[in-house]
């Protein structure tokens, strides 16, 4: 019994600190500069996120150039949850990383290869 137990753990250890490599490397290779400017309808679905229990807004949104046009990606707070893309009206396009498979929902499968980060567009400060 022990030993299933074990088995069964290892899995959501690995997962979990998996989860906060990537937030480091991605902290990393991600620029300092956060001056640019948040369109306002991602202030709503930020305060809209926020209003949840427990609080399920995004750690950062970045721009990003996608098939010739401007998008937004969301980075969900932790694990298994989808990070969103977004066009510049706030319209969900896809999902391209996140989930359970962390290859996202499968409706942009080439974004990781084709998409260019232009810049961190905001990041939540840390809550105390």
């Amino acid at each position: 019994m022990k030993y299933l137990f074990v088995l069964l753990a290892v899995p959501f250890l690995t997962a979990s600190e998996c989860c906060n490599k990537k937030r480091k490397m991605a902290d990393a290779a991600t620029p300092a500069d956060t001056t640019g400017a948040l369109p306002s309808c991602f202030q709503k679905i930020i305060a809209d996120q926020e209003k949840e229990v427990p609080p399920n807004g995004p750690e950062r949104i970045e721009e990003y150039l996608y098939n010739g046009k401007t998008v937004y990606l969301l980075t969900a707070p932790c694990c298994d949850q989808y990070n969103t893309l977004y066009d510049d009206a706030c319209q969900m396009l896809c999902a391209p990383t996140g989930g359970f498979s962390g290859r996202g929902d499968g409706k942009c499968p080439d974004f990781a290869k084709t998409a260019k980060l232009v810049k961190l567009v905001w990041t939540k400060t840390e809550r105390k």
